[in-house]
């Protein structure tokens, strides 16, 4: 999926009137994703968030390609580390911010942030990418290029994972193109704590459940009481590269 559709969102002020009271009611713990565009952006919404009842961790979106300034945040070492240093000197949650693919270094990265003070890591946010309308010659997206995922972007995904996992004792939730439990699978086994499925939910709304099934099954079948042990079980051959 090729898409720019930004981040469009009813605003803090109505997420905490309307959306989190019936959040609250909810099981499973609320990890609330924030975009900003300056790092008192993100200092202010991570603060305000933090104090609302319910909410059990802050996601920062500091890598989302469709959004202008966006991606500065999530390229630059220093730039990273000054929004993740802003959001946790205010908060006691948990903080996870999210790195973008599109860097040379994505453990320098990794790196900077941790040394902000992360909690933990996601990876990885879209590519960026574009098409092109042949008949019309103008690109596909308003935008003129978009964010890419889905399962072409899963070999990059599991590969940054492994890269991230190896060069910070952070846990790391791994996404990018899963659609099955065996994918899911190969995040875990190249180092990932949890992983997020996104771009599924548009063919098959149940794939969560279904992912969560298939490693159920797999634990059963392979005779493993805790799915932990398979975190960064990877064995690859000794001459690796970074």
């Amino acid at each position: 999926m090729l898409n720019a559709i930004g981040l469009q969102n009813v605003g803090i002020e109505a997420f905490i009137r309307e959306k989190l009271p019936y959040l609250r009611q909810l099981e499973p713990p609320l990890i609330v994703n924030v975009a900003g565009e300056s790092v008192e952006d993100f200092r202010d919404l991570t603060k305000r968030l933090s104090d609302q009842e319910g909410v059990a961790g802050i996601e920062l979106n500091i890598s989302c390609p469709n959004v202008a300034g966006g991606l500065d945040f999530s390229t630059d070492p220093k730039l990273a580390h000054q929004v993740v240093k802003a959001a946790r000197e205010v908060s006691r949650l948990p903080v996870i911010p999210k790195l973008s693919p599109n860097v040379t270094d994505i453990a320098a990265i990794a790196r900077a942030v941790a040394e902000a003070g992360a909690d933990a890591i996601s990876l990885i946010n879209t590519l960026v990418g574009m098409a092109v309308d042949v008949r019309t010659r103008r690109p596909r997206i308003g935008n003129v290029t978009g964010g890419l995922s889905g399962p072409a972007i899963r070999p990059v995904a599991v590969r940054m994972v492994w890269q991230v996992a190896r060069a910070v004792h952070l846990p790391v939730v791994g996404m990018g193109g899963i659609l099955t439990a065996e994918d899911a699978l190969e995040f875990m086994i190249a180092g990932a704590t949890g992983v997020a499925i996104g771009t599924a939910n548009f063919i098959e709304p149940t794939s969560c459940l279904r992912v969560i099934e298939g490693l159920e099954r797999y634990c059963t079948e392979s005779g493993m009481s805790d799915i932990r042990q398979l975190i960064g079980s990877l064995e690859t051959p000794r001459a690796e590269t970074s």
